[in-house]
């Protein structure tokens, strides 16, 4: 087999074929993740712990202006996927086509407008004034060359919706180095500091989108490459925000949420923001295998609802999350066991390891739930269905999670702690999970999405 052309899901053993296309993902992912974990440890060595809470506080605002490109990801991965399991050739050249044009015009708005909307968000935020300027300065720089980032996203999922998860994973792992051979040069050489990461990203960013796009090119065997598909038809714009803008509005409302949860988290000041930047960052790792199977499980529903086998959907779904969770289980026990270890390789203060550590152990046994949520979401919006997993996110993310935190810290506030007890944030994110698992289980039994594929 030829790893690096686009691969049938819907022939063969269904766990077989899921986690072979998901293997390579989660690689991906896990050097994805490094561009943002890369840049924490650099700065937290080499410039202090103020410097890595401003890379981390910026990490909310950052997420909101990058909804534009997940909403079209969305779609993208939706409509490629179920074209190719259909053979529609002509179909899935307008989609490519279109999805590289929305891109290029949704980089241009970010790139215009979010310069100048981040120091007033920031302080909107109550960012404390010692990491202001440098929260500024990394999310401009990012904003400016947000195109290369945008660009890699987009294509990358298009790759995968065709079937070719290993290409996508070849091209990120050149960027990943790039962006940590960079970081090291710009921040502990040339001393450019919060800078230095930032310019790291996006150079990093540019090279996987340029490889990513040279990919695409060359695959004149599946769809055509021409300039007329450059040029968006109503049809295919339309079904890409009917597919993309529930997840891409999801997005934003979690965004929005993350930012008020953003604003209490600063109000415990820089050791807590700084404690809260190492236990994402640990989070991120640890929620790849449930972003990497709930890909997967898009993919492979869109190519199976498109050549019409939904046994098989059925029976890819119920396998495919046993996998997952066993391996979030595996990773659970880990972070039980090794947390402080983990918290150690971002700096050498103690308190902030213990804090970390602390704080992480509350949410670890919440991992495995998130694997229940992201691939039957992954099922549902494969077969078109993105209303549902919509509508579960705002209900847990943002109707539940934003007032149990403030709530539950209202609630613990004493003397000694007049600002509440930090930890009941993170209890607060184990019971969103936790219910967000229990929706997404009840939606996928109850079936709505079976009806959902957009022919």
């Amino acid at each position: 087999m030829n790893l690096f052309k686009p691969v049938n899901m819907t022939e063969g053993n269904p766990v077989k074929v899921i986690v072979a296309f998901t293997i390579p993902m989660l690689i991906g992912n896990v050097a994805q993740q490094l561009y943002n974990t890369v840049d924490s440890i650099i700065v937290g060595r080499f410039v202090g712990d103020n410097a890595l809470a401003a890379v981390g506080s910026a990490g909310p605002l950052l997420n909101l202006m990058l909804v534009l490109f997940m909403g079209i990801a969305t779609g993208a991965s939706i409509m490629v996927s179920q074209y190719f399991g259909a053979k529609q050739r002509e179909e899935l050249s307008k989609t490519i086509g279109t999805c590289i044009t929305l891109t290029i015009i949704a980089s241009i708005f970010i790139m215009v407008v979010g310069p100048f909307i981040t120091r007033p968000l920031l302080r909107l935020l109550n960012t404390p004034e010692t990491i202001l300027d440098w929260c500024v300065q990394y999310l401009t720089i990012i904003f400016l060359g947000i195109a290369g980032g945008g660009l890699y996203n987009i294509l990358s999922g298009v790759l995968r919706g065709l079937g070719d998860s290993v290409s996508a994973l070849i091209y990120l792992l050149v960027a990943t180095v790039i962006n940590i051979i960079l970081d090291y040069v710009f921040v502990a050489k040339f001393g450019m500091g919060v800078a230095g990461v930032a310019w790291a990203t996006i150079i990093a960013q540019a090279v996987s989108a340029l490889l990513s796009l040279w990919k695409l090119t060359r695959m004149s065997d599946i769809f055509d490459f021409k300039k007329q598909y450059l040029i968006p038809e109503s049809e295919y714009t339309n079904r890409l925000v009917r597919l993309g803008l529930p997840s891409g509005v999801t997005q934003a409302i979690f965004s929005m949420s993350m930012i008020v949860v953003q604003s209490l988290t600063n109000s415990f000041g820089e050791m807590f923001i700084a404690a809260n930047v190492i236990v994402m960052r640990i989070d991120g790792f640890v929620m790849l295998p449930a972003f990497s199977f709930g890909s997967a499980m898009t993919t492979y529903a869109g190519q199976n609802v498109g050549a019409r086998k939904m046994d098989r959907v059925l029976e890819g779904a119920k396998k495919g999350t046993l996998v997952a969770m066993g391996i979030s289980a595996v990773l659970t026990a880990i972070i039980l066991i090794f947390g402080r270890h983990l918290m150690a390789i971002f700096t050498d203060t103690q308190e902030l390891i213990t804090l970390s550590n602390n704080m992480m152990r509350i949410i670890a046994v919440g991992y495995v739930l998130m694997e229940v949520t992201q691939c039957l979401s992954g099922i549902m919006r494969g077969a078109g269905d993105t209303m549902t997993p919509m509508w579960i996110s705002i209900i847990s993310s943002v109707l539940l999670r934003v007032p149990l935190a403030y709530g539950l810290v209202a609630l613990s506030k004493t003397p000694e702690l007049p600002q509440g007890n930090c930890a009941m944030m993170y209890v607060s994110m184990l019971i969103s999970w936790s219910c967000g698992a229990l929706m997404t289980f009840i939606m996928y039994k109850k079936g709505n999405w079976k009806r959902r594929a957009i022919f």
